[in-house]
C-alpha cells in the first residue's frame, strides 16, 4: 500500500492519460505504414515484388479486389511458415488468414474436428516457443512455401464449392475469394505452370456453379445440367490457361485438375465425356496425391466407362479408410453405383450414412429424395 493513495492513483491516471495521447499522436503514421508496408515496396519491406493491380474476375472490380486479393496472399505467404508441420500450416492459415471456421477445416481434412482444433493450437504454440518471425518471405523463399499456398486456395474453393452446411450448396463468396487469390498468384508467378493450372482449374468447375442449382434451389447433378447455362467466357479462358501451363513440361497435382475439368467442360453433352480419359487422369493424379478420396473419384470415373460393378469394386476396398466414413460423398457415390447394380436395400443403408454427416440443405434435400425413390 502507497503512502499516499490518492496521490498514487492520480500519477498512475495521469502517466496512462499521457501514454494514450502519445499513442493517437502516433496513430496517422503508423496506419499509413501499415497500409504501404510491406506489399506496396516500403523501405523495410521484404522486396518481394507482389502487384499493384491484379487482373480481376469476370464481373469484378480490379482496384479494391485485386489489391485485397494481393495483400491476404502476403498474409497466406506469410502464414505457411516451412517450420510449422504442413497439416498445421494450412490448418493455422484457413483459420487466422482465410475465415474458415473449425469444422469446415475439418471436413476439407476429412478429419475429426477437435484433431484440427489441435493442430492450430500446437501451431500456435510453436511459433511463441520457437520465437518464429512471422514475416512476408522474400522470393527465394516462396519456392517452399509455394505448395502450402496452393492447397490452402484449393481448400478454400472446395468448401465454397460444396457447402458443408447451411441453406445453399454454394457458399459463393468463399469461391470467388479462392479465384481472386488464385489470379493474384498466377500474376505474381508467371512462370510456375501449377499456379495456372489451380486457376484453370477453379475456372473451369466454376464456370458451371450457375447450373448447379434448379429455380427452386435443388441440386442438379453434372449429366443433367443445362450446358448452356455455363460460363464460356471462362472456360475459354481457362483452357488457355491450361495449355500455357503443360507446355511448361511440369507436370503437377493441379494442373491434372484442370485436365479432369476440362474433360466435362470441352463434351458438347453427357453422353459424350470421355471418361476412359478421365480415369487415366485420376490414375495419374494418384502419384501426386495418394489419398483415398483421389481413388474414390477414380473409382467413379471407372464405373462410368467400364460399369457400376467395376467401380463398386474399388470404392468396397477403401471401405475400411476412417476418413472416408466421414465423408458424405463416398456413401452418396456408393449409393448412386449400389443402385445401379440392383441392390436397392444396401444403397438406402449407404445413403443413410451420408445423411447422418454434414451437408448442406440442397445436398440433403437430393438424398432424401433418391432414398425416397428406392
Amino acid at each position: 500500500m502507497p503512502a499516499n493513495p490518492g496521490a498514487w492513483l492520480a500519477g498512475v491516471a495521469r502517466h496512462k492519460a499521457l501514454d494514450q495521447l502519445r499513442r493517437e499522436a502516433r496513430r496517422a503514421g503508423k496506419e499509413a505504414a501499415a497500409v504501404t508496408d510491406p506489399l506496396a515496396g516500403a523501405p523495410g519491406a521484404s522486396g518481394l515484388p507482389w502487384p499493384d493491380s491484379l487482373p480481376a474476375a469476370s464481373g469484378v472490380a480490379a482496384n479494391g479486389d485485386s489489391r485485397a486479393a494481393a495483400d491476404e496472399l502476403g498474409l497466406i505467404f506469410m502464414c505457411c511458415h516451412p517450420a510449422l508441420e504442413a497439416a498445421a500450416r494450412i490448418a493455422l492459415t484457413l483459420r487466422s488468414v482465410c475465415g474458415l471456421d473449425t469444422k469446415a477445416i475439418a471436413a476439407a481434412f476429412m478429419v475429426p474436428e477437435p484433431t484440427v482444433a489441435q493442430r492450430i493450437v500446437r501451431a500456435k504454440r510453436k511459433i511463441q516457443q520457437a520465437g518464429i518471425r512471422m514475416r512476408v518471405p522474400g522470393r527465394d523463399e516462396l519456392p517452399g512455401r509455394l505448395a502450402a499456398v496452393l492447397r490452402v486456395v484449393y481448400l478454400v474453393y472446395t468448401q465454397g464449392h460444396l457447402a458443408t452446411s447451411g441453406p445453399e450448396l454454394v457458399r459463393g463468396e468463399l469461391c470467388d475469394q479462392a479465384i481472386r487469390l488464385a489470379r493474384a498468384l498466377a500474376t505474381l508467378l508467371p512462370d510456375e505452370p501449377e499456379a495456372a493450372g489451380l486457376l484453370a482449374f477453379l475456372l473451369l468447375t466454376d464456370a458451371r456453379r450457375d447450373a448447379r442449382v434448379d429455380g427452386a434451389g435443388n441440386l442438379v447433378l453434372l449429366a443433367d445440367q443445362d450446358r448452356s447455362r455455363w460460363d464460356r467466357e471462362r472456360i475459354a479462358e481457362s483452357e488457355l490457361l491450361l495449355e500455357a501451363a503443360l507446355r511448361a513440361g511440369r507436370p503437377g497435382p493441379y494442373q491434372l485438375h484442370a485436365a479432369i475439368a476440362a474433360c466435362h467442360s470441352c463434351a458438347a453433352s453427357a453422353l459424350e465425356t470421355d471418361w476412359r480419359e478421365i480415369a487415366a487422369l485420376y490414375g495419374e493424379l494418384i502419384r501426386y496425391e495418394p489419398t483415398a478420396a483421389v481413388e474414390a473419384n477414380r473409382a467413379v470415373a471407372v464405373a462410368m466407362s467400364e460399369g457400376p460393378a467395376a467401380g463398386l469394386v474399388i470404392l468396397d476396398a477403401l471401405g475400411g479408410d476412417p476418413r472416408l466414413t466421414g465423408w458424405p460423398q463416398f456413401h452418396i457415390a456408393r449409393g448412386e453405383l449400389l443402385t445401379r447394380v440392383g441392390r436397392p436395400a444396401d444403397a438406402a443403408l449407404a445413403y443413410q450414412a451420408a445423411l447422418a454427416l454434414g451437408m448442406s440443405a440442397p445436398e440433403r434435400a437430393f438424398i432424401e429424395r433418391r432414398r425416397a425413390a428406392l
